[in-house]
Protein backbone atom coordinates (compact mmCIF):
# COMPACT_ATOMS: atom_id res chain seq x y z
CA UNK A 1 0.00 0.00 0.00
CA UNK A 2 2.66 2.54 0.88
CA UNK A 3 4.43 1.65 -2.18
CA UNK A 4 1.64 2.27 -4.50
CA UNK A 5 0.86 5.54 -2.69
CA UNK A 6 4.33 6.79 -2.64
CA UNK A 7 4.20 5.98 -6.75
CA UNK A 8 0.69 7.65 -7.03
CA UNK A 9 1.66 10.89 -5.51
CA UNK A 10 5.20 10.52 -7.39
CA UNK A 11 3.04 10.59 -10.70
CA UNK A 12 0.89 12.85 -9.80
CA UNK A 13 2.94 15.77 -8.42
CA UNK A 14 5.04 15.33 -11.28
CA UNK A 15 2.23 15.62 -14.34
CA UNK A 16 -0.99 16.85 -12.91
CA UNK A 17 -1.27 20.68 -14.03
CA UNK A 18 -2.59 23.03 -11.44
CA UNK A 19 -6.20 23.21 -10.91
CA UNK A 20 -6.48 26.32 -12.81
CA UNK A 21 -5.08 24.47 -15.92
CA UNK A 22 -7.19 21.29 -15.61
CA UNK A 23 -10.39 23.12 -15.67
CA UNK A 24 -9.55 24.41 -18.99
CA UNK A 25 -8.61 21.51 -20.18
CA UNK A 26 -11.56 20.03 -19.06
CA UNK A 27 -12.96 22.81 -21.21
CA UNK A 28 -11.37 21.71 -24.09
CA UNK A 29 -12.03 18.20 -23.96
CA UNK A 30 -15.72 18.77 -23.47
CA UNK A 31 -15.72 21.27 -26.13
CA UNK A 32 -13.81 18.53 -28.92
CA UNK A 33 -16.54 16.07 -27.54
CA UNK A 34 -19.66 18.42 -28.14
CA UNK A 35 -18.22 18.85 -32.34
CA UNK A 36 -17.24 14.91 -32.61
CA UNK A 37 -19.58 13.25 -30.52
CA UNK A 38 -22.95 16.05 -30.32
CA UNK A 39 -22.59 17.35 -33.78
CA UNK A 40 -22.70 21.01 -32.78
CA UNK A 41 -20.65 23.44 -34.87
CA UNK A 42 -17.71 25.44 -32.73
CA UNK A 43 -20.52 28.23 -32.92
CA UNK A 44 -22.93 26.31 -30.84
CA UNK A 45 -20.84 25.20 -28.34
CA UNK A 46 -19.23 28.33 -27.84
CA UNK A 47 -22.35 29.48 -27.01
CA UNK A 48 -23.25 27.11 -24.72
CA UNK A 49 -19.98 27.72 -22.53
CA UNK A 50 -21.10 31.24 -22.71
CA UNK A 51 -24.88 30.18 -21.43
CA UNK A 52 -23.80 28.23 -18.72
CA UNK A 53 -20.87 30.56 -17.57
CA UNK A 54 -22.65 32.74 -15.09
CA UNK A 55 -25.20 29.27 -13.79
CA UNK A 56 -22.72 29.12 -10.52
CA UNK A 57 -22.37 32.89 -9.74
CA UNK A 58 -25.10 32.38 -6.76
CA UNK A 59 -23.44 29.13 -5.34
CA UNK A 60 -19.97 30.29 -6.04
CA UNK A 61 -20.62 33.08 -3.99
CA UNK A 62 -22.40 31.17 -1.36
CA UNK A 63 -18.80 28.66 -1.34
CA UNK A 64 -17.01 31.90 -0.92
CA UNK A 65 -19.33 33.13 2.05
CA UNK A 66 -19.05 30.17 3.77
CA UNK A 67 -15.01 29.95 3.29
CA UNK A 68 -14.55 33.78 4.03
CA UNK A 69 -17.01 33.71 7.31
CA UNK A 70 -15.34 30.22 8.50
CA UNK A 71 -12.23 31.33 8.20
CA UNK A 72 -12.34 34.31 9.71
CA UNK A 73 -14.12 32.59 12.76
CA UNK A 74 -11.15 30.56 12.82
CA UNK A 75 -8.70 33.05 13.32
CA UNK A 76 -10.47 34.86 16.60
CA UNK A 77 -8.98 34.14 20.15
CA UNK A 78 -11.42 31.89 21.37
CA UNK A 79 -11.39 29.62 18.42
CA UNK A 80 -7.81 29.79 18.04
CA UNK A 81 -7.83 28.54 22.08
CA UNK A 82 -10.74 25.68 21.21
CA UNK A 83 -8.34 24.12 18.45
CA UNK A 84 -5.14 24.40 20.43
CA UNK A 85 -7.00 22.52 23.34
CA UNK A 86 -8.25 20.07 20.47
CA UNK A 87 -5.37 19.65 18.94
CA UNK A 88 -3.14 18.85 22.05
CA UNK A 89 -5.41 15.31 22.52
CA UNK A 90 -2.74 14.57 19.34
CA UNK A 91 0.97 13.94 20.11
CA UNK A 92 1.96 12.11 17.42
CA UNK A 93 1.02 12.29 13.64
CA UNK A 94 -0.88 9.08 13.79
CA UNK A 95 -3.18 10.45 16.24
CA UNK A 96 -3.37 13.48 14.44
CA UNK A 97 -4.40 12.19 11.55
CA UNK A 98 -7.55 10.03 13.47
CA UNK A 99 -8.23 12.98 14.88
CA UNK A 100 -8.16 14.98 11.74
CA UNK A 101 -10.21 11.87 10.05
CA UNK A 102 -12.73 11.69 12.57
CA UNK A 103 -14.15 15.54 13.33
CA UNK A 104 -13.95 16.09 9.60
CA UNK A 105 -15.88 12.99 8.70
CA UNK A 106 -18.46 13.66 11.12
CA UNK A 107 -18.95 17.44 10.30
CA UNK A 108 -18.94 16.85 6.72
CA UNK A 109 -21.89 13.89 7.35
CA UNK A 110 -23.97 16.26 8.91
CA UNK A 111 -23.21 18.86 6.36
CA UNK A 112 -20.85 19.03 3.71
CA UNK A 113 -20.20 23.19 3.96
CA UNK A 114 -19.42 22.44 7.49
CA UNK A 115 -17.27 19.68 6.96
CA UNK A 116 -15.34 21.78 4.52
CA UNK A 117 -14.47 24.38 6.78
CA UNK A 118 -14.33 22.77 9.56
CA UNK A 119 -11.90 19.75 8.48
CA UNK A 120 -9.92 22.55 7.10
CA UNK A 121 -9.24 24.82 9.85
CA UNK A 122 -8.76 21.73 11.59
CA UNK A 123 -6.27 20.29 9.62
CA UNK A 124 -4.08 23.99 9.68
CA UNK A 125 -4.37 23.99 12.84
CA UNK A 126 -2.94 20.16 13.13
CA UNK A 127 -0.08 21.24 10.73
CA UNK A 128 0.88 24.15 12.71
CA UNK A 129 1.21 21.97 16.00
CA UNK A 130 2.42 18.40 15.17
CA UNK A 131 5.22 17.05 13.07
CA UNK A 132 2.80 15.75 10.23
CA UNK A 133 3.81 15.80 6.80
CA UNK A 134 0.88 18.50 6.17
CA UNK A 135 -0.04 17.47 2.60
CA UNK A 136 -1.07 14.55 4.57
CA UNK A 137 -3.48 15.52 7.13
CA UNK A 138 -5.13 17.98 4.75
CA UNK A 139 -5.65 14.63 2.56
CA UNK A 140 -7.15 13.21 6.02
CA UNK A 141 -9.52 16.64 6.44
CA UNK A 142 -10.66 15.75 2.90
CA UNK A 143 -11.08 12.30 2.67
CA UNK A 144 -14.41 11.75 4.47
CA UNK A 145 -16.06 14.62 1.67
CA UNK A 146 -17.45 11.40 -0.34
CA UNK A 147 -19.75 10.67 2.62
CA UNK A 148 -24.11 11.56 2.13
CA UNK A 149 -25.42 12.19 4.99
CA UNK A 150 -28.53 14.14 6.05
CA UNK A 151 -27.45 17.47 4.04
CA UNK A 152 -27.25 14.73 0.89
CA UNK A 153 -29.77 16.67 -1.71
CA UNK A 154 -31.11 14.40 -4.18
CA UNK A 155 -32.53 11.61 -1.13
CA UNK A 156 -34.14 14.63 0.53
CA UNK A 157 -36.02 16.35 -3.10
CA UNK A 158 -36.95 12.14 -3.40
CA UNK A 159 -38.41 12.18 -0.38
CA UNK A 160 -40.34 15.73 -0.73
CA UNK A 161 -43.95 15.63 -1.93
CA UNK A 162 -44.45 17.46 -5.13
CA UNK A 163 -41.15 16.97 -6.38
CA UNK A 164 -40.40 16.89 -9.79
CA UNK A 165 -40.15 12.92 -10.34
CA UNK A 166 -42.88 12.28 -8.37
CA UNK A 167 -45.07 11.31 -11.15
CA UNK A 168 -42.69 8.59 -12.43
CA UNK A 169 -41.44 7.16 -9.12
CA UNK A 170 -43.80 8.25 -6.14
CA UNK A 171 -42.63 9.34 -3.01
CA UNK A 172 -39.16 7.35 -1.91
CA UNK A 173 -38.50 7.60 2.36
CA UNK A 174 -35.32 8.60 3.61
CA UNK A 175 -35.68 5.61 5.69
CA UNK A 176 -35.00 3.43 2.02
CA UNK A 177 -32.27 5.39 1.40
CA UNK A 178 -30.11 7.64 3.48
CA UNK A 179 -31.23 5.55 6.30
CA UNK A 180 -31.24 2.20 5.09
CA UNK A 181 -29.29 -0.37 7.36
CA UNK A 182 -27.11 -1.08 4.36
CA UNK A 183 -26.28 2.49 3.74
CA UNK A 184 -25.71 3.30 7.53
CA UNK A 185 -23.33 0.21 7.23
CA UNK A 186 -21.21 1.35 4.42
CA UNK A 187 -21.19 4.95 5.94
CA UNK A 188 -19.23 3.42 8.76
CA UNK A 189 -17.76 1.14 7.09
CA UNK A 190 -15.46 3.92 4.87
CA UNK A 191 -14.70 5.77 7.41
CA UNK A 192 -13.08 2.56 9.49
CA UNK A 193 -11.52 2.20 5.92
CA UNK A 194 -9.94 5.75 5.78
CA UNK A 195 -8.61 5.42 9.52
CA UNK A 196 -7.14 2.62 8.47
CA UNK A 197 -5.75 3.66 4.95
CA UNK A 198 -4.12 7.17 7.16
CA UNK A 199 -2.71 4.61 9.16
CA UNK A 200 -0.96 2.24 6.71
CA UNK A 201 1.01 5.22 5.33
CA UNK A 202 4.43 6.74 6.46
CA UNK A 203 5.71 9.97 7.25
CA UNK A 204 8.23 11.19 3.98
CA UNK A 205 11.70 11.19 5.07
CA UNK A 206 11.36 15.01 4.29
CA UNK A 207 8.04 16.20 5.26
CA UNK A 208 6.24 19.24 4.18
CA UNK A 209 5.52 21.49 7.00
CA UNK A 210 2.83 24.32 7.19
CA UNK A 211 4.14 27.65 6.26
CA UNK A 212 3.15 30.04 8.76
CA UNK A 213 2.86 33.59 8.28
CA UNK A 214 5.01 35.99 10.44
CA UNK A 215 2.75 38.04 11.25
CA UNK A 216 0.26 37.81 14.13
CA UNK A 217 -2.66 34.51 12.99
CA UNK A 218 -5.41 36.52 14.63
CA UNK A 219 -4.55 39.90 12.89
CA UNK A 220 -3.86 42.19 15.71
CA UNK A 221 -1.77 44.86 15.29
CA UNK A 222 -0.74 47.28 17.97
CA UNK A 223 -2.54 50.51 18.07
CA UNK A 224 -1.04 53.78 19.32
CA UNK A 225 -4.28 54.93 20.65
CA UNK A 226 -2.44 58.75 21.48
CA UNK A 227 -2.68 59.24 17.92
CA UNK A 228 -6.05 58.01 16.89
CA UNK A 229 -8.21 59.91 14.82
CA UNK A 230 -12.10 59.72 15.13
CA UNK A 231 -12.54 57.03 12.32
CA UNK A 232 -9.46 55.15 14.19
CA UNK A 233 -11.32 54.70 17.37
CA UNK A 234 -14.62 53.72 15.60
CA UNK A 235 -12.69 50.74 13.74
CA UNK A 236 -11.11 49.74 16.49
CA UNK A 237 -14.10 49.79 18.89
CA UNK A 238 -16.48 47.34 20.24
CA UNK A 239 -19.63 48.23 19.08
CA UNK A 240 -19.74 47.51 15.37
CA UNK A 241 -19.06 44.24 15.45
CA UNK A 242 -20.94 43.94 18.83
CA UNK A 243 -24.46 45.22 16.90
CA UNK A 244 -23.86 43.45 13.35
CA UNK A 245 -23.18 39.83 15.36
CA UNK A 246 -26.22 40.43 17.64
CA UNK A 247 -28.36 41.50 14.26
CA UNK A 248 -27.60 38.34 12.63
CA UNK A 249 -27.59 36.00 15.82
CA UNK A 250 -31.53 37.55 16.91
CA UNK A 251 -32.62 36.84 13.05
CA UNK A 252 -31.39 33.13 13.03
CA UNK A 253 -33.03 33.04 16.55
CA UNK A 254 -36.32 34.03 15.33
CA UNK A 255 -35.84 32.07 11.94
CA UNK A 256 -35.96 28.78 14.74
CA UNK A 257 -38.05 29.68 16.77
CA UNK A 258 -40.07 30.39 13.73
CA UNK A 259 -39.45 27.87 11.35
CA UNK A 260 -37.06 24.94 13.39
CA UNK A 261 -33.34 24.83 12.65
CA UNK A 262 -32.35 23.58 9.27
CA UNK A 263 -28.58 23.50 7.82
CA UNK A 264 -28.19 24.45 4.72
CA UNK A 265 -25.38 26.98 3.02
CA UNK A 266 -27.39 30.24 3.95
CA UNK A 267 -27.83 29.15 7.26
CA UNK A 268 -24.02 28.21 8.01
CA UNK A 269 -22.83 31.48 6.48
CA UNK A 270 -25.16 33.53 8.96
CA UNK A 271 -23.90 31.17 11.73
CA UNK A 272 -20.43 32.05 10.99
CA UNK A 273 -20.74 35.67 10.11
CA UNK A 274 -22.83 36.16 13.49
CA UNK A 275 -20.05 34.15 15.33
CA UNK A 276 -17.28 36.05 13.86
CA UNK A 277 -18.30 39.60 14.79
CA UNK A 278 -19.01 38.49 17.93
CA UNK A 279 -15.65 36.91 18.76
CA UNK A 280 -13.94 39.43 16.99
CA UNK A 281 -12.96 42.47 19.32
CA UNK A 282 -13.41 45.27 16.52
CA UNK A 283 -13.76 45.88 12.97
CA UNK A 284 -9.84 46.43 12.24
CA UNK A 285 -9.47 42.95 13.21
CA UNK A 286 -12.00 41.55 11.81
CA UNK A 287 -11.11 42.67 8.47
CA UNK A 288 -7.55 42.16 8.50
CA UNK A 289 -8.61 38.47 9.13
CA UNK A 290 -11.02 39.04 6.22
CA UNK A 291 -7.91 39.93 4.10
CA UNK A 292 -6.42 36.22 4.31
CA UNK A 293 -9.84 34.55 3.80
CA UNK A 294 -10.32 36.17 0.16
CA UNK A 295 -6.89 35.03 -0.59
CA UNK A 296 -7.63 31.74 0.20
CA UNK A 297 -10.94 31.93 -1.91
CA UNK A 298 -9.08 32.76 -4.43
CA UNK A 299 -9.75 29.49 -6.87
CA UNK A 300 -13.43 29.14 -6.00
CA UNK A 301 -13.88 33.29 -7.26
CA UNK A 302 -11.91 32.30 -10.64
CA UNK A 303 -12.50 28.65 -11.33
CA UNK A 304 -16.43 27.86 -10.25
CA UNK A 305 -17.39 30.06 -13.41
CA UNK A 306 -15.35 27.61 -15.80
CA UNK A 307 -17.11 24.80 -14.48
CA UNK A 308 -20.27 26.37 -15.14
CA UNK A 309 -19.29 26.94 -18.45
CA UNK A 310 -18.40 22.89 -18.84
CA UNK A 311 -21.99 22.18 -17.33
CA UNK A 312 -23.32 24.42 -19.89
CA UNK A 313 -21.69 22.34 -22.97
CA UNK A 314 -22.09 19.11 -21.29
CA UNK A 315 -26.30 19.74 -21.53
CA UNK A 316 -26.93 21.79 -24.59
CA UNK A 317 -25.16 19.55 -26.14
CA UNK A 318 -26.79 16.18 -24.76
CA UNK A 319 -23.38 15.09 -23.87
CA UNK A 320 -24.76 13.65 -20.89
CA UNK A 321 -28.17 12.27 -22.34
CA UNK A 322 -26.21 9.90 -25.12
CA UNK A 323 -23.74 8.38 -22.29
CA UNK A 324 -26.55 7.68 -19.59
CA UNK A 325 -28.29 5.76 -22.81
CA UNK A 326 -25.06 4.05 -23.71
CA UNK A 327 -24.61 2.71 -19.92
CA UNK A 328 -28.45 1.84 -19.82
CA UNK A 329 -28.37 -0.20 -23.24
CA UNK A 330 -26.16 -3.00 -21.65
CA UNK A 331 -27.50 -2.71 -18.38
CA UNK A 332 -29.54 -5.24 -16.35
CA UNK A 333 -31.90 -5.11 -12.73
CA UNK A 334 -28.55 -6.97 -11.01
CA UNK A 335 -26.19 -4.21 -12.90
CA UNK A 336 -28.03 -1.09 -13.46
CA UNK A 337 -27.52 0.04 -9.42
CA UNK A 338 -23.90 -0.50 -10.32
CA UNK A 339 -24.24 1.15 -13.78
CA UNK A 340 -25.67 4.04 -12.20
CA UNK A 341 -23.22 4.74 -9.35
CA UNK A 342 -20.20 4.32 -12.06
CA UNK A 343 -21.92 6.89 -14.84
CA UNK A 344 -22.67 9.91 -11.92
CA UNK A 345 -19.03 9.40 -10.85
CA UNK A 346 -18.05 10.12 -14.32
CA UNK A 347 -20.41 12.14 -14.81
CA UNK A 348 -19.87 14.12 -11.79
CA UNK A 349 -16.39 15.02 -13.11
CA UNK A 350 -17.41 17.41 -15.86
CA UNK A 351 -20.49 18.54 -14.05
CA UNK A 352 -19.35 18.95 -10.09
CA UNK A 353 -22.95 20.12 -8.74
CA UNK A 354 -25.15 17.40 -7.61
CA UNK A 355 -28.68 18.90 -7.79
CA UNK A 356 -27.61 20.44 -11.42
CA UNK A 357 -26.58 16.71 -12.73
CA UNK A 358 -29.54 15.07 -11.07
CA UNK A 359 -31.93 17.62 -12.95
CA UNK A 360 -30.38 16.18 -16.18
CA UNK A 361 -29.07 12.75 -15.80
CA UNK A 362 -31.73 11.29 -12.89
CA UNK A 363 -34.93 11.05 -15.15
CA UNK A 364 -33.23 9.17 -17.63
CA UNK A 365 -32.09 7.11 -14.69
CA UNK A 366 -34.84 6.25 -13.16
CA UNK A 367 -37.49 5.61 -16.48
CA UNK A 368 -34.77 3.45 -17.20
CA UNK A 369 -34.90 1.73 -13.33
CA UNK A 370 -38.66 1.36 -13.88
CA UNK A 371 -38.53 -0.37 -17.00
CA UNK A 372 -36.03 -3.18 -16.27
CA UNK A 373 -37.41 -2.99 -12.86
CA UNK A 374 -34.81 -1.97 -10.44
CA UNK A 375 -34.85 -1.25 -7.05
CA UNK A 376 -35.70 2.56 -6.85
CA UNK A 377 -34.05 3.53 -3.70
CA UNK A 378 -30.76 1.71 -4.26
CA UNK A 379 -31.09 3.46 -8.03
CA UNK A 380 -31.45 6.60 -6.36
CA UNK A 381 -28.43 6.09 -3.20
CA UNK A 382 -26.11 4.57 -6.21
CA UNK A 383 -26.28 7.88 -7.66
CA UNK A 384 -25.82 9.71 -5.12
CA UNK A 385 -22.78 7.81 -3.77
CA UNK A 386 -21.83 8.35 -7.25
CA UNK A 387 -22.25 11.60 -7.25
CA UNK A 388 -19.68 11.84 -4.29
CA UNK A 389 -17.30 8.92 -5.24
CA UNK A 390 -15.30 11.37 -7.90
CA UNK A 391 -15.01 14.42 -5.73
CA UNK A 392 -12.22 13.10 -3.85
CA UNK A 393 -10.15 13.77 -8.01
CA UNK A 394 -12.38 16.75 -8.91
CA UNK A 395 -10.31 19.86 -8.15
CA UNK A 396 -13.56 22.18 -7.64
CA UNK A 397 -14.56 20.57 -4.50
CA UNK A 398 -11.21 20.44 -2.87
CA UNK A 399 -11.17 24.54 -3.92
CA UNK A 400 -11.85 25.70 -0.51
CA UNK A 401 -10.01 23.51 1.31
CA UNK A 402 -6.87 24.22 -0.89
CA UNK A 403 -7.41 27.98 -0.59
CA UNK A 404 -6.82 27.59 3.46
CA UNK A 405 -4.13 24.80 3.27
CA UNK A 406 -2.05 26.74 1.10
CA UNK A 407 -1.57 24.07 -0.84
CA UNK A 408 -2.29 23.21 -4.63
CA UNK A 409 -4.33 20.26 -5.79
CA UNK A 410 -1.19 17.59 -6.60
CA UNK A 411 0.08 18.21 -3.29
CA UNK A 412 -2.97 16.24 -2.53
CA UNK A 413 -4.07 14.12 -5.39
CA UNK A 414 -1.77 11.69 -5.44
CA UNK A 415 -2.90 10.18 -1.82
CA UNK A 416 -6.92 10.49 -3.25
CA UNK A 417 -6.18 8.53 -6.04
CA UNK A 418 -5.83 5.73 -4.04
CA UNK A 419 -8.56 6.48 -1.60
CA UNK A 420 -10.79 6.42 -4.81
CA UNK A 421 -9.76 3.17 -6.04
CA UNK A 422 -10.27 2.12 -2.10
CA UNK A 423 -13.57 3.50 -1.43
CA UNK A 424 -14.83 2.70 -4.99
CA UNK A 425 -14.30 -0.77 -4.11
CA UNK A 426 -16.11 -0.87 -0.45
CA UNK A 427 -18.76 1.16 -2.50
CA UNK A 428 -19.68 -1.21 -5.53
CA UNK A 429 -19.28 -3.98 -3.13
CA UNK A 430 -22.09 -3.19 -1.25
CA UNK A 431 -24.24 -2.78 -4.69
CA UNK A 432 -23.04 -6.16 -5.75
CA UNK A 433 -24.19 -7.35 -2.79
CA UNK A 434 -27.30 -6.19 -2.92
CA UNK A 435 -28.06 -7.44 -5.81
CA UNK A 436 -27.04 -10.72 -5.30
CA UNK A 437 -28.53 -11.01 -2.04
CA UNK A 438 -31.26 -8.53 -1.99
Amino acid sequence: MQAITNFSVRVVQRYLPSAFVLAVMLTAIVFVLGMAVGGESPQNMAHYWGDGFSNLFTFGMQMTLVLLTGYVLALTAPMQRLLTGLTRQANTPKQALVLTIVVSFVCYYLNWGFGMVAGAILAREMGRRVAVHFPLIVVAAYGGELVRGPSSSIPLVIATPDHFMEDAIGIVPVAETLYSVWNMALTAGLLGLLVLFFMLQKQPDKIVRLRVDSEDEQGKTAVDKSHQTPSDRIENSRWPTLFMGLLAAGYLLNKVVAQGFSINLNTIILVFLALGLLLHQNPASYLHAAEKAVHAARGIIIQFPLYAGIAGMMTSAGLVTQFSEAIISFATPTTFPLLTFLSAGAVNFFIPSGGGQWAIQGPIMMEAAAALGANPAQTIMAFTWGDGWTNQIQPFWALPLLGVAGLSARDIMGYLVIWLGISGIAIVSTFVALAVFG
